[in-house]
């Protein structure tokens, strides 16, 4: 028997200990504050038993400061496991909070004590991201078990703050720590499909861009008397829609393969049917291919805006209330290749590199030059009532986390 397959034997032993952990983990909520929850202290706790539970001492706590939670401290873990070769490090990163469970009315059972059914797991975290991150403990756990040693340096890396924006996660390490090397490779298991096969590489540059325009209110019976912030809303709104049409150019990695220019909220204006607007709100959401320059598309709003502007004697101007962008990890670097080879040899698929429009936790990574993929085994309940995480895609993932930590 190859070494791999005793590895993945301990995996398979291991099933009911990772199924308790899933339980031990669900009972102590990880809401932010800003959420009416009291952070992830609580439940670090737990995984830290955990964690000395599987033998790991190489075990590392940076906490950032926040006053909102009774701990005062947002926790970060990192587990380090040497490797033959110290050349690299193989990151894995899953974050510990959860969102809220939502209207309790949708939910079947308590969605902090786990329900198993089914071959499934039922709790709010289940799959967002415990799945992910008890696989990764287990991966290491198993190898360790078994006196095989990864063939670089691999580090868990147990980050807080993912779902309200990575103030006390990940950006938080960034800014303040030296933790990651040039040669580095990350995997993100924080986004995935039921196939497994959706090897996200690449998300689109995202702009939100409120407009507001500035006309003179009168009375409806009299429009000639005022300027109607409405109508030049109106108008540019159409404008700003032919974008799609002049930013055109296609990535067939992305679903669509284009970038998209979408009006989307209009705040209300004058409270009667008979009035002139004289202010008028509305939203655009852009979503935007990684090679074009986000400073371009806005230099070009800019230019539509004042024209529309000078056609109708009106005061228009945007505010960018959201931007982000990220380049894309390159199809041929090592991690995407080890990862493709681990799901083919598990799942018997063949991966298939990616992007996505939405925007995730491995961009402030990418962002950084650090070669980063998007990956995971799941149904895609995350976020929703009955969030529930397939026992064997946690036992499978688990394989996929070894293979790759022997094999890149």
């Amino acid at each position: 028997m190859n070494d791999i397959k005793k590895v993945f034997q301990i995996i398979e032993k291991n099933r009911d200990e990772m199924i308790a952990m899933q339980k031990e983990l669900t009972e102590v909520p990880a809401i932010a504050p800003q959420n009416g929850g009291d952070g992830e202290w609580g439940k670090s706790q737990i995984l830290m038993k955990w964690i000395d539970k599987c033998g790991i001492t190489n075990v590392e706590r940076i906490n950032a400061i926040d006053e909102r939670v009774s701990s005062g401290r947002r926790p970060n873990i990192i587990v380090t496991i040497p490797g033959i070769s110290n050349e690299k490090t193989f990151w894995i990163m899953t974050h510990l909070d959860v969102v809220p469970p939502g209207d309790i009315k949708l939910w079947d059972s308590d969605p902090f004590k786990v329900v198993e059914q089914n071959g499934c797991l039922i709790g709010r975290g289940v799959e967002d991201n415990q799945q992910s991150l008890i696989a990764s403990l287990f991966a290491v756990t198993s190898i360790l078990r078994t006196g095989l040693v990864p063939n670089c340096t691999v580090k868990l890396l147990f980050v807080a703050d993912e779902e309200t924006g990575s103030e006390y996660g990940i950006k938080y390490l960034l800014d303040n720590y030296k933790l990651f090397r040039e040669k580095d490779v990350f995997l993100v298991p924080d986004s995935g499909n039921e196939d497994g096969n959706m090897i996200e590489i690449a998300e689109k540059g995202l702009l939100w861009l409120q407009f507001r325009t500035i006309g003179r209110q009168c009375h409806a019976s009299m429009p000639d008397h005022g300027i109607n912030a409405f109508v030049a809303a109106s108008d540019l709104v159409l404008q700003l829609y032919k974008l799609n049409e002049e930013y055109g150019i296609k990535n067939p990695i992305f679903d669509p393969p284009v970038s998209t220019f979408s009006p989307t909220k209009k705040e209300a204006n004058v409270p009667n049917v008979n009035t002139i607007p004289g202010d008028d709100i509305f939203y655009l959401d852009c979503r935007i291919l990684p090679s074009i320059d986000l400073d371009e598309v806005l230099a070009r709003i800019q230019t539509i805006t004042h024209e529309v502007a000078k056609k109708y004697g009106t005061q228009i101007a945007f505010t960018v209330i959201q931007r982000a962008s990220s380049p894309p990890t390159p199809a041929d670097t090592s991690i995407v290749q080890s990862l493709k080879q681990a799901i083919n040899r598990i799942y018997n698929v063949e991966g298939k590199e990616m992007g996505i429009g939405g925007g995730t936790v491995a961009a402030p990574l990418r962002k950084k030059g650090y070669d980063t993929v998007v990956w995971s085994k799941i149904d895609e309940t995350a976020h929703a009532p009955n969030e529930y995480c397939v026992i064997n895609n946690m036992i499978g993932d688990c394989k996929v986390m070894a293979d790759i930590m022997l094999n890149i």
